[in-house]
């Protein structure tokens, strides 16, 4: 996904979608503040949202879990298909931090998850990791996502048919992705180009019809693929030098696994 970022002095366009008239102008208050954000459109429904989204093409929505109408996700899956795909970015803010929520802001595309009672600056900045073509998870949401997962092992699916189509190398890929690593990281994992390992990353985007590096994080885990805890698969070909191998080991300790999934996934 191509970042989007402020060129020849063009600020970021977020459109804001919240119910409440109040916590809606703070939102706006706060992001105009910023120098390189602009309000562009507000919306108080989910129909609001998507009109607006039509007509503005913002590059970042802050939206409501609980947007009146139908809601925040289901608003959330009709506004993106309103551009381009990776034109828009979604953050959602969200009360509730159940894995139902969670990974249904993930499904609809969202890639920044934050909870209501995150810090102003918090809001901020994760208007921008977003805008990056990053993922973000507040340390809360990421926390509960991994807590669930280890506790209710029965939510592993079979292995979608899609990832047949995924050769073994993406597919390790796919796993070191899940794991947190970002391009860079899984190029000297892998002991590749950071081109090469781009190339993998987007291959395995295509082939399962994943919008982002965040749903590849959900289908892993979903998948089977990464289990917080366990260890990660070593690669089909061992090919990394020891100086690779003791940098990062052939295993993700637990403590990896739950760093890697409290921060941003990086491009």
């Amino acid at each position: 996904m191509t970042p989007l970022t402020v060129c020849d002095g063009v600020p970021l366009r977020v459109l804001v979608a919240e119910g409440q008239s109040l916590v809606r102008a703070g939102f706006r208050a706060l992001l105009e503040h910023q120098d390189d954000m602009v309000v562009t459109a507000e919306a108080a429904t989910s129909d609001e949202a998507v009109a607006a989204t039509r007509t503005t093409a913002p590059d970042v929505v802050l939206i409501d879990l609980d947007l009146p109408g139908t809601g925040g996700i289901e608003a959330t899956r009709r506004l993106l298909a309103e551009v381009p795909a990776g034109a828009t970015r979604v953050v959602m803010l969200m009360r509730s931090d159940t894995d139902e929520a969670v990974f249904g802001a993930l499904r609809a595309g969202a890639t920044g998850l934050l909870l209501k009672d995150a810090e102003p600056d918090e809001l901020v900045e994760a208007v921008r990791v977003v805008a990056r073509g990053e993922a973000l998870l507040a340390p809360g949401l990421a926390s509960r996502l991994v807590a669930d997962f280890r506790s209710r092992p029965e939510r592993l699916r079979a292995v979608p048919a899609q990832l047949e189509e995924l050769t073994a190398r993406e597919r390790e890929v796919v796993t070191l992705v899940a794991c947190g690593l970002s391009n860079v990281e899984i190029a000297e994992q892998l002991v590749v180009t950071r081109a090469t390992a781009k190339t993998h990353v987007s291959r395995a985007l295509y082939k399962l019809h994943a919008r982002d590096r965040a749903q590849l994080v959900v289908l892993a885990y979903e998948a089977g693929l990464v289990r917080p805890g366990k260890p990660v698969p070593a690669a089909p070909e061992p090919v990394a030098p020891p100086s690779a191998v003791a940098r990062f080991g052939r295993y993700a300790p637990h403590g990896r696994v739950r760093r890697a999934a409290l921060r941003p996934l990086a491009a």
